[in-house]
């Protein structure tokens, strides 16, 4: 496993207006050359806002093909999720699109109920894990960070990604939440949140960020728009569970997909 070059995207979403995020998005990501990997937030193209499903993707439209040309120019994955239409269903999908265009995706587990999420778009039903250079990553969507059971670490993965659009309101549970992720399950962490405000005029600070295995902070983006760098050490990884390989003495469970 060779170390792995992670760029977070931190942006603030325009509402009913996906064309002018990914161009923005595009001419962030040109500074991202040589990283193998590209994060974008959540609902990239519309925003966490109520007007979203009028912008939904369809599968293999407009959206998955910008990033399946960023990723070719770039040659690295690039993610993040969507709001796609899918047999009648809207879903907040994370797409993982790799530069061969054969891409796999993530249907959000959890479903945000106190801004009534769970009754505009369809739950996830499957957990998903992903490769890229020897590194198996876990991808999750925003509301997900709450619950340590679907994120829980059963020696299957080496990173755990979040894509959010995660209130200001609630930034310490964000930084927090992260971080606890990273501790107890022995493994690199990145969150990429949004900032600015959304169309019912929601802030959000941004707070994107980096964790190590031990909890150790490796990036915090603060609240400015950009593109941030960070390089995850494969070797850090493997001598701490090495040293201190609490994995072990993990209880073991099944998960229950109602």
């Amino acid at each position: 496993m060779n170390n792995l070059r992670v760029a977070l995207i931190q942006s603030a979403i325009v509402a009913r207006a996906p064309e002018a995020n990914l161009q923005w998005y595009e001419e962030q990501m040109a500074g991202a050359q040589g990283c193998d990997l590209l994060v974008l937030p959540e609902v990239f193209t519309t925003g966490f806002s109520a007007s979203a499903r009028d912008y939904a993707e369809s599968v293999d439209g407009r959206a998955y093909q910008w990033m399946a040309d960023q990723a070719q120019k770039l040659g690295a994955v690039v993610t993040g999720s969507l709001v796609v239409l899918e047999a009648g269903r809207y879903v907040n999908r994370l797409v993982w699109m790799p530069p061969d265009g054969r891409y796999r995706h993530y249907d959000k587990r959890h479903l945000f109920r106190m801004a009534g999420e769970h009754q505009r778009f369809a739950m996830g039903r499957e957990r998903v894990l992903v490769e890229l250079r020897g590194w198996r990553i876990l991808p999750l969507v925003c509301y997900d960070l709450r619950f340590p059971v679907w994120s829980r670490n059963r020696n299957d993965y080496d990173l755990a990604l979040y894509v959010a659009n995660w209130p200001a309101a609630r930034a310490l549970h964000w930084q927090r939440l992260l971080q606890a992720r990273a501790i107890e399950n022995l493994s690199y962490v990145v969150g990429v949140n949004r900032i600015g405000q959304d169309d019912s005029g929601q802030a959000y600070q941004g707070d994107t960020g980096v964790y190590g295995p031990g909890g150790e902070v490796l990036l915090e983006a603060g609240d400015e728009p950009g593109c941030f760098c960070v390089e995850l050490d494969a070797s850090r990884l493997s001598e701490y569970r090495a040293s201190f390989p609490a994995h072990l003495d993990a209880d073991h469970f099944d998960l229950k997909m109602d």
